[in-house]
């Protein structure tokens, strides 16, 4: 897989919708040097709309890969989907400081949407990967033990300090809330 497999020639096409798939895999990340999706299956679908003086594209993305849960740690593979709109305009010279329009030069015969299609499917990771089971709480023993130790909320101990005391300036400032 190469980059230039991106490469939408658009002066060939006729005006209207031209649909585009692609199967995104390890070999694709490879290229950016992105190794945070560990066997990625992504597809991405672009209906491609060429008009007499602009292109407008959407982009949808829809796959899994394998994530560590934030939670046990343990593998899973976690569904992730996510869109994108990009209008491509033409100009005296290439532009893409506008997240949703690329600024063409007028002679360009050709777009490759490698870059964009890299940004969707890193920005479909959620910032929380947690596993099903974890969710619906169907985990294993040992691991609802561990959990249970490291909680947070749990109940003090015996033996344990008492955080509860709060500083009496604090308190003078909690006060203040009331009136």
């Amino acid at each position: 897989m190469k980059l230039k497999d991106f490469n939408i020639v658009f002066s060939g096409l006729k005006l209207g919708t031209h649909h585009f798939d692609y199967q995104l895999d390890q070999r694709f990340f490879d290229l950016f040097d992105f190794d945070e999706m560990e066997n990625p299956n992504l597809n991405v679908e672009v209906e491609f709309e060429k008009m007499n003086n602009m292109l407008e594209l959407d982009f949808s993305l829809n796959g899994e890969y394998t994530a560590l849960c934030d939670v046990t740690g343990k593998p899973f593979q976690l569904p992730v989907s996510n869109a994108f709109h990009l209008v491509v305009k033409f100009g005296a010279e290439y532009n893409d400081e506008n997240e949703e329009i690329l600024v063409l030069p007028f002679e360009s015969y050709e777009v490759n949407i490698a870059q964009f299609v890299y940004e969707l499917a890193v920005l479909s990771i959620p910032q929380k990967k947690i596993h099903p089971d974890v969710e619906s709480g169907n985990i294993d023993e040992e691991t609802e033990a561990l959990l249970n130790k490291y909680k947070l909320d749990k109940e003090p101990e015996e033996g344990d300090e008492q955080e509860s005391k709060t500083d009496p300036r604090w308190d003078k400032l909690k006060d203040l809330l009331d009136k």
